[in-house]
């Protein structure tokens, strides 16, 4: 057996045993609407039911500690436990962010050059540790806890260069969301039409891109309409968005698993 045979089986059986999905349009689909909810959520708990930014900061990292513990320690992937994760990070990312630009009085520009600066060391360290950045192999505990600390990173991150898009340079929240919808969509032709740019580094910047995309579309959703939104209350629009999130899961699971029994069925 060849040395790039012998690597083509290892990275199929990484695949196989990975504790993340794949990155279909399904995948981006959801991350979307969990960043949305996110924003709506962490929005909930810290303007709606007043409990203020810090505060809420330690409820929701309460939750990203016991969802994040249920995903370790899962032996294979569960789209409840790792989806349950990644809306952590995201109303983590929410009230933390929203805490260093308004409480803290950081300001967008300089907390998200900060955060963009923890991003950008969270990935030199794990590619120093490890050798490479992971996206679709997570299989060692290392590269485990390096993709979820960037994770929560870059959804913190994502939040203020949305309310930065929206509110410093004055694009308001539709406006914004069309910007960071279309820093997508180029992300996507890049992946597609240029082989030079690793896929790594396309998806981290995909997964950076869609949490401001959340973030100005749960604004527009959830804002007063004279500030450019449709008013609807925070809490309802939280549980629709995670409802529509659990459907598209559900169904995407059902799905996947049929393929497999099928491929199964079929290599007898």
């Amino acid at each position: 057996m060849s040395v790039r045979t012998a690597m083509t089986a290892d990275q199929s059986r990484d695949i196989w045993f990975s504790k993340v999905p794949e990155a279909t349009a399904v995948f981006w689909l959801v991350k979307i609407l969990a960043t949305t909810v996110g924003e709506t959520g962490g929005d909930a708990l810290s303007m709606t039911l007043r409990l203020g930014y810090a505060v809420a900061t330690l409820v929701f990292l309460a939750f990203f500690v016991v969802t994040l513990t249920i995903q370790v320690r899962a032996r294979s992937y569960h789209p409840a436990a790792y989806w349950a994760v990644v809306i952590a990070t995201t109303t983590v990312g929410t009230t933390t962010s929203d805490f260093l630009d308004r409480t803290a009085g950081l300001g967008y520009v300089l907390s998200s050059a900060l955060l963009l600066l923890g991003v950008l060391i969270v990935l030199a360290l794990w590619r120093a540790a490890a050798g490479r950045i992971e996206y679709d192999r997570i299989v060692r505990p290392r590269d485990e806890v390096f993709y979820w600390v960037t994770i929560l990173v870059s959804n913190t991150l994502g939040t203020a260069l949305g309310d930065f898009a929206a509110d410093s340079v004055g694009l308001g929240f539709e406006r914004g969301a069309l910007l960071f919808a279309g820093l997508l969509v180029i992300v996507a032709l890049v992946w597609r039409m240029s082989k030079r740019v690793p896929v790594g580094v396309l998806f981290w910047a995909a997964y950076v891109l869609t949490r401001p995309l959340g973030a100005t579309l749960g604004d527009t959703v959830t804002k007063p309409v004279a500030e450019g939104g449709l008013n609807l209350n925070r809490i309802s629009a939280s549980f629709a968005i995670l409802a529509v999130m659990a459907v598209v899961v559900v169904v995407q699971h059902v799905r996947s698993a049929g393929a497999r029994r099928v491929a199964a069925s079929s290599s007898k």
